[in-house]
């Protein structure tokens, strides 16, 4: 009896050597050694040879590429929770199967909202600059020395209650903060019971009450500007905005006017419009401490990625096994 024949994959980015060894044993893996992001050409090239295409969040697998792929390739299996960077719709027309590594970053990414929670009130970067690029400087504690502010007892409003947003709301009712949600739809009496959460179905009229907004619900064509210029103007002046979801949700340009003015007091953000180009307004109020920037780095734990990679694993291995791969994306969601 012949061995079966390995599916040919290419990994577009370095992954944790676990997964790319457990890859390797598994499949005809390419691997990517110096994590050099692969071009338009490169990835064209790889979906004219390969069974299965790994991709990760930064790569732009639109309909013009997916046109180009072999009648080989059968699956794009995404490192990556999001999808919006793959046209799916389009690679179910070419008979191509997508799936992604849902449900395994929502930890990772509370614990980083509520980070950035923390040093955007408490100036954690500016403390940490000024011992580190201004040695000298601290003379000593001093009463009125880089005073922040208290999150005990504020309110915050979280913009998308699915798992993260959940998650992040735990770890801020542990915090002594408020919670306030918007959502497409209400979370579970038991989880409002829970959180002592207040639910407001108009976003508008939830920004304009609460001290700090948390943006953690996914890029969709309904959710780009959400947090428009018109509604970023609603906050208060002393509300900070943190961002761990994607760039987009936010109208960055409108935001960054109103930190500018003064009408908002501070942003903690880990991903941005145009990634992995920071607009250089964000760079300079970063220098004035007025805003953290963290480079997208809300769900990096090795065992998230790791977890992440043991998903697309799966999903492979069930594919080529005649089955449903528990993580298929269907088209019409993005």
């Amino acid at each position: 009896m012949t061995a079966k024949k390995k599916p040919k994959v290419y990994i577009t980015r370095k992954l944790p050597d676990a997964v790319e060894t457990r890859m390797r044993e598994l499949f005809e893996a390419e691997l990517n050694i110096d994590d050099t992001p692969r071009s338009r050409d490169e990835l064209a090239a790889a979906m004219k040879s390969a069974d299965v295409l790994v991709p990760t969040v930064t790569d732009r697998i639109d309909e013009a590429l997916i046109e180009q792929a072999g009648p080989q390739l059968k699956l794009i299996a995404s490192f990556s929770n999001g999808f919006d960077h793959i046209d799916v719709d389009a690679a179910a027309r070419k008979g191509i199967t997508v799936t992604n590594t849902p449900n395994v970053l929502t930890e990772d990414t509370a614990d980083m909202t509520v980070a950035l929670i923390l040093a955007v009130n408490r100036r954690l970067a500016e403390g940490s600059r000024i011992l580190t690029d201004k040695p000298g400087e601290w003379t000593g504690w001093s009463p009125t020395w880089m005073l922040g502010r208290r999150i005990w007892g504020k309110r915050i409003g979280i913009v998308g209650m699915g798992r993260i947003g959940t998650a992040v709301a735990r770890r801020a009712k542990a915090f002594g903060l408020s919670i306030h949600y918007h959502n497409r739809k209400r979370v579970s009496p038991a989880t409002e019971e829970e959180l002592e959460a207040t639910y407001w179905d108009s976003l508008d009229q939830m920004l304009a009450r609460v001290d700090i907004v948390s943006v953690n619900c996914p890029s969709t064509p309904a959710t780009f500007h959400l947090l428009s210029a018109r509604r970023l103007a609603l906050m208060q002046p002393g509300s900070i905005i943190v961002n761990t979801a994607r760039g987009d949700i936010i109208d960055e340009a409108a935001m960054i006017q109103l930190l500018r003015d003064n009408k908002i007091a501070g942003a903690g953000l880990d991903v941005y419009q145009n990634e992995p180009a920071v607009n250089p307004k964000l760079v300079k109020l970063a220098h004035q401490g007025r805003v953290v920037l963290l480079p997208h780095m809300g769900s990096a734990t090795i065992e998230g990625r790791i977890d992440m990679g043991d998903k697309v694993i799966i999903n492979i291995r069930t594919f080529f096994d005649g089955h449903r791969p528990p993580n298929r994306v269907l088209p019409g969601r993005n």
